[in-house]
């Protein structure tokens, strides 16, 4: 059911032409953000992705075959390598890594790297806190970060023209419990 809403929002658009900020082209971008799959506890720093994670990056994938991924990006920690890694083998695609930084900065790279790959379908894994910001930064709406258990979203922005739709869905494995409150994340502004 997942993947029908996905493909459903694929197939809506694709005869439409896209135009406004991300220039030009004869169809819409579709850029697809997950944060990556669920993280081990150590190393602190950067750490893996644990059993349950290695599976949400593989079902992630097959969630995906149907979509035509075009671009691959994320950040240069090994989680989101780890979770972004089955997508771009199924389809060939080497990754490119989002450049580290202030969130505007990181914020202002991953508008101009959609923008070079206007009219494709961009998979971008990201973190619990730039999920929402990247999806804003893109045209999205705005919205309060992800709570730390929070792994199964999958986030499809339609960018055609001047309109950005967001297409919200769940894949995977079920989410570990919730151990802290969310209500303590602040929502960007």
């Amino acid at each position: 059911m997942r993947r029908i809403a996905l493909l459903f929002a694929l197939a809506f658009v694709a005869a439409a032409p896209l135009v406004g900020s991300l220039g030009a082209q004869s169809a819409p971008t579709v850029v697809i953000i997950v944060r990556h799959a669920d993280k081990a506890a150590a190393p602190a720093n950067d750490p893996p992705l644990t059993e349950v994670g290695v599976e949400r990056a593989r079902a992630l994938s097959e969630f995906l075959k149907d979509a035509k991924v075009g671009a691959v990006l994320h950040t240069a920690t090994t989680r989101t390598r780890e979770t972004a890694r089955p997508t771009a083998e199924r389809f060939g695609i080497t990754p490119e890594i989002i450049p580290s930084g202030p969130m505007p900065v990181v914020s202002a790279a991953i508008v101009e790297m959609v923008r070079r790959h206007a009219g494709k379908t961009v998979l971008i894994a990201g973190h619990s806190n730039t999920v929402m910001p990247w999806i804003a930064a893109l045209g999205g709406p705005k919205r309060p970060d992800l709570c730390d258990h929070q792994y199964d979203g999958i986030y499809t922005l339609v960018i055609d023209g001047n309109s950005v739709r967001l297409v919200e869905a769940r894949y995977g494995p079920p989410n570990p419990a919730q151990t802290a409150p969310c209500a303590t994340m602040p929502m960007r502004p």
